[in-house]
């Protein structure tokens, strides 16, 4: 203790005029580079002698050198020096204001260049340079620069308080994110009259949903990687951009592989509304906001089927809505409704224009300025609302997180546009790429895995039942058709005139003499080894119908849509075809079977108001993985009642049930998935986790979808096990409700 005071003793001596021009931070900072110097010191170790002439305004001159024998520093003063006194009185209480320097200036410690080290070391007092540090150790401190900053920003976010600004992001990215919930339904809507309309084989039927969730899945990857390294809102801009354009496109096209086009390019970019819209709203709330207001988010999901349910209930099944030009263009109803589905997607782009940018983001990529601008927004939007307008922003300087060099790859200035395109297109591949893989790295590798098996899991269980569901009742619907199937044998018509509907009928062995068909419509009747001899059909549709074995003799056709395909195995002879109606006819304007299936996925869908409600209000009280592994296990259990669904009324029962309870953990695994990831990676990760989900879609529609009318027990087996496992690994997840957004 002696040594080390005479040794601060004799330096502080010799630095007596420098010590007069620091202020008193910087009087601490050389107190500091002398203990280090005094320590190594006593440990034997050797320096080199720092010689530092710098001159002042007074052309002084101090030199360092290294201390003597009894570990003093030889200086020009003597101990009882009075200016000795001075020194420890501006150390500790300031200097005067003529004096004042800023810091960064000169405040007496030996420069790099001025004193410079032997191979292998680093001059006292200098920071090392990053280039002679480990790429290890540079990461440990961005780790520490981005907990300072998560710190920091808490804080800032909770002096903006909040008000009117989150409520306006509130409403707009609720638009996207309604919008995604109507691209899931409107596939499932349009599917049969779209099949129908552009007369799709059997063999290409049922590649209308799996080619939309397949761009969903690429989409998902794509867009939440992208936003990680250009912008949340400048992404989700242009993702739901794409989704409009080819949205509004499909509703025009007549052919089907075109459609199929268009349909999986809009999947591509409504794909990009879920990883972008929890974590662009997640930064700018504070913490003990944000896993309630992020559930009251998930609500439009559920709107968003609520809408496009009703617009189809209103829409698809009035075919009056509809024109053509000629026989080779074709508009009817259900491209109205698709028109329609695509408006929440314009009005959310057009309100997204008017949001700035994540200030968590701008500060992650080194933007202080921007990132401050956009804190003094939301701070006077919110001020202003509150009838606080004089309310100062009091924010100066914002922690930004250390950089950590990376080789890119210039590309030349006279390469062609082309080149420039294609050069830009990969690099930014590769650096989601590299993103993505650092979502496997420490300490969010196991996270990762966690997330990636709750999201397929539930995703598996809640896609393949929901399609399950109302296939079953399609299923009893059937049945039930099918038991009142009329059935007439051996009978003979002449000179009648049938002028009516003909439905669920079948006639055998039938004979038809100089009878006339005139503006019918035959629905699910078929004529089995029957004879038409002389017969006139005038205006005749047809809608699941057909001629089997049958014989026409000396019939006459004129605008009917009777051709080669409904005629199975029959033989026409010396009978005419005159004015055949092209195309498939879409003739369904008494069916109501299409508003029950909209009105079952109403109710459906409105069944999660009250699980969306409760997770809402429940999701910062009880934890989100209480409720997440509650939930899917709940929803697993329920699926065993599906043993009594026997009826109409009691599948659909299930389903709201199934549908209520299930809310909860998307809720939960969406607030989740924002908050475990860093900001660096928070929109790639989301993204993988949705793309996952999107692929587990696929396989569940595929994988239950087969099982429908054959057997029960698969189906319920195999989603209570995803679910219930998938909520057993849910709650190993960590907590993250008291968790600062890193």
């Amino acid at each position: 203790m002696d040594e080390s005071y005479n040794n601060r003793t004799s330096l502080v001596k010799g630095a007596k005029d420098i010590a007069k021009e620091a202020k008193r931070h910087a009087a601490k900072k050389v107190s500091k580079v002398v203990n280090r110097a005094a320590d190594e010191y006593s440990s034997q170790r050797n320096y080199s002698q720092f010689q530092n002439e710098d001159e002042d305004d007074d052309d002084r001159c101090y030199a360092y050198t290294q201390p003597d024998g009894n570990g003093h520093f030889p200086s020009s003063r003597t101990a009882n020096d009075e200016d000795g006194e001075d020194y420890a009185s501006d150390a500790t209480e300031g200097h005067d204001d003529e004096d004042e320097i800023y810091e960064g200036e000169y405040q007496g410690v030996p420069s790099y260049t001025d004193a410079k080290p032997r191979d292998g070391q680093v001059s006292l007092g200098q920071p090392v340079s990053d280039s002679l540090r480990d790429r290890k150790e540079l990461e440990l401190e961005r780790q520490a620069d981005e907990e300072e900053l998560a710190q920091q920003y808490e804080l800032i976010m909770q002096e903006c308080c909040h008000g009117r600004f989150q409520w306006q992001l509130f409403f707009v990215l609720g638009m996207a994110l309604m919008s995604d919930g109507v691209e899931v339904f409107v596939v499932g809507f349009v599917l049969p009259s779209a099949e129908i309309d552009m007369c799709v084989p059997n063999s290409g039927a049922g590649w209308l949903g799996s080619i939309v969730y397949l761009g969903m899945m690429v989409g998902a990857f794509f867009w939440g990687g992208l936003s990680d390294r250009v912008g949340r809102k400048q992404c989700l801009l242009i993702a739901m951009s794409v989704n409009g354009f080819f949205s509004f496109l499909s509703s025009f096209v007549q052919g089907y592989g075109m459609f199929l086009f268009c349909r999986m390019f809009s999947g591509f970019g409504i794909g990009g509304a879920v990883p972008i819209v929890f974590p662009y709203f997640a930064e700018f709330l504070a913490r003990e906001k944000r896993g309630e207001h992020l559930s009251w988010l998930c609500m439009f999901w559920m709107i968003g089927g609520i809408y496009a349910s009703a617009m189809a209930w209103l829409i698809i099944p009035h075919y009056g809505w509809s024109f053509s030009m000629g026989s080779a263009y074709q508009f009817h109803s259900w491209r109205v409704f698709v028109v329609v589905c695509a408006l929440p997607c314009v009005c959310a782009v057009v309100a997204l224009t008017f949001m700035p940018e994540s200030p968590r983001f701008f500060l992650e990529m080194g933007k202080h300025d921007e990132a401050w601008m956009v804190l003094k927004q939301i701070h006077d939007t919110n001020m202003r609302a509150r009838g606080e307008p004089e309310k100062v922003f009091t924010v100066n300087r914002i922690k930004l997180p250390k950089h950590l060099d990376e080789l890119v790859e210039m590309q030349s200035d006279s390469a062609n546009p082309v080149a420039k395109v294609l050069f830009r297109i990969r690099t930014e591949l590769r650096g989601i790429w590299l993103t993505f893989m650092r979502c496997f790295n420490y300490p969010v590798k196991d996270n990762t895995i966690k997330l990636a098996f709750v999201w397929f899991t539930l995703s598996f269980g809640y896609y393949g039942l929901s399609v399950w569901f109302p296939d079953v009742i399609h299923h009893l619907q059937s049945d039930e058709y099918a038991s009142r199937v009329k059935t007439h044998n051996n009978e003979r018509t002449e000179d009648f005139t049938f002028n009516f509907t003909l439905e669920n009928q079948i006639h055998t062995n039938g004979v038809f003499v100089n009878d006339r068909f005139i503006s019918m419509k035959l629905k699910s009747v078929t004529f089995i080894d029957s004879t038409f001899q002389n017969c006139y059909f005038d205006d005749v549709s047809t809608v699941g119908s057909l001629f089997k074995n049958c014989t026409f003799v000396e019939a006459f056709f004129y605008n009917t849509d009777i051709d080669d395909s409904k005629l199975v195995g029959s033989r026409v002879i010396n009978s005419s075809f005159h004015h055949n109606k092209t195309g498939c006819q879409m003739t369904f304007d008494d069916d109501y079977s299409a508003y029950w299936v909209y009105f079952v996925n109403f109710l459906g869908t409105l069944a999660v108001l009250p699980g969306n409600i409760v997770s809402a209000l429940l999701m910062d009280k009880i934890g989100r993985l209480s409720m997440l592994g509650g939930s899917m296990v709940l929803s697993g259990i329920s699926c065993f009642f599906l043993w009594f669904g026997t009826s109409e009324s009691m599948m659909i029962f299930m389903l709201c049930l199934y549908n209520g309870l299930s809310i909860s953990a998307w809720n939960s695994l969406d607030v989740v998935t924002a908050e475990l990831y860093p900001t660096d990676r928070r929109g790639t990760g989301f993204g993988f986790c949705n793309a996952l989900c999107k692929l587990a879609a696929v396989l569940g529609n595929l994988i239950f979808g087969s099982l429908v009318g054959i057997t029960k027990a698969i189906p319920i087996l195999l989603a209570s096990a995803v679910l219930v496992g998938g909520g057993l690994v849910g709650l190993r997840l960590p907590d993250t409700r008291s968790n600062v957004l890193m």
